[in-house]
This record gives structure tokens, C-alpha cells and sequence, in this order.
């Protein structure tokens, strides 16, 4: 299994970091989309009724597969055009991400990656509401970054 990210850039060692993170028959596929503050802060603000910047919003089209096993019959609805098990839209507002960056002391690159990772963490269904499940997302976050090497 592969996956793809739908970019005008191209992540390769991400998608090869991201190669059979979770069991599946088919080759998986998201949308990554940059934007500026005013059009993430729009989308945020009619998504989720934040009326705010945001580094990263997720979109995704499955629900209830954490952790779970990907089969392409089991989501004919979801199969794109390219023959890939499409999970879903993530958004990144790249002002922010340099913002952060250098507030946390590392790359933009670095940065860069740990948004559409956390990003992908969304579409295959983790989340941070609680301490247990940010620890969670955490760490499989961290996993996928070290795979590139861009540990903290």
C-alpha cells in the first residue's frame, strides 16, 4: 500500500513514511491545500465556527476507522479517480507554520511536515480531545517524523 498526497508540492518522504501506517488492499490518498490566513481563517470560521487563524484544519471523508484495516470494498464511494481510497482534505496556513516554527526553535520543514502529519493523523481518525488520545496522536505523529528525520 502507498500513499499519495495531491499537491502542487511534492512530499515523497512523507508519503514513504506514511507507506503501510495502517493495513490496506489499496493505495491511499489525501488532498493537501495551502492557504493564507484570511482563507483559512474563512474556513475555519464555516466548518467549526472559529472565528480564528489556525495552522491546520482536516477534512476527512471516513469516519470510525482508527486504527482499523482498509479494504477498498469496504469504501467503493471514496475510490478517486487515480484507482486510490481517497481519506479526506487537509489545509495548512503556511504564514502560521513559519510563525511556529520559529517560536519552537526548529525548520520550516520540520514545521512543515509535523502539520500535514498531524494533519493525516485526523483523516485516519485520531484526535487530541482528550490527554489520553493527544498522547496517542503524539506518538504516532512522532513515529512518521522520525521515519524522515525530523525528530524534535
Amino acid at each position: 500500500m502507498n500513499y499519495h498526497i495531491y499537491s502542487d508540492r511534492a512530499f515523497p518522504d512523507l508519503e514513504h513514511a506514511l507507506k503501510n501506517f495502517v493495513e490496506s488492499d489499496v493505495d491511499l490518498a489525501a488532498e493537501l491545500v495551502f492557504a493564507d490566513e484570511e482563507e483559512i481563517r474563512t474556513t475555519n470560521l464555516a466548518q467549526r465556527g472559529i472565528d480564528a487563524v489556525t495552522d491546520v484544519l482536516s477534512f476527512p471523508t471516513l469516519d470510525g476507522i482508527k486504527g482499523k484495516p482498509l479494504f477498498k470494498g469496504e469504501h467503493p464511494f471514496e475510490i478517486d479517480e487515480e484507482g486510490n481510497l481517497f481519506l479526506g482534505s487537509i489545509m495548512i496556513c503556511e504564514q502560521r507554520a513559519r510563525e511556529q516554527a520559529e517560536e519552537y526553535g526548529h525548520s520550516y520543514e520540520r514545521e512543515l511536515a509535523y502539520l500535514i502529519v498531524h494533519g493525516v493523523m485526523h483523516l485516519f481518525g485520531y484526535d487530541h480531545m482528550t490527554d489520553e488520545d493527544k498522547a496517542e496522536m503524539r506518538e504516532k505523529e512522532e513515529e512518521i517524523l522520525t521515519k524522515v528525520g525530523l525528530t524534535r
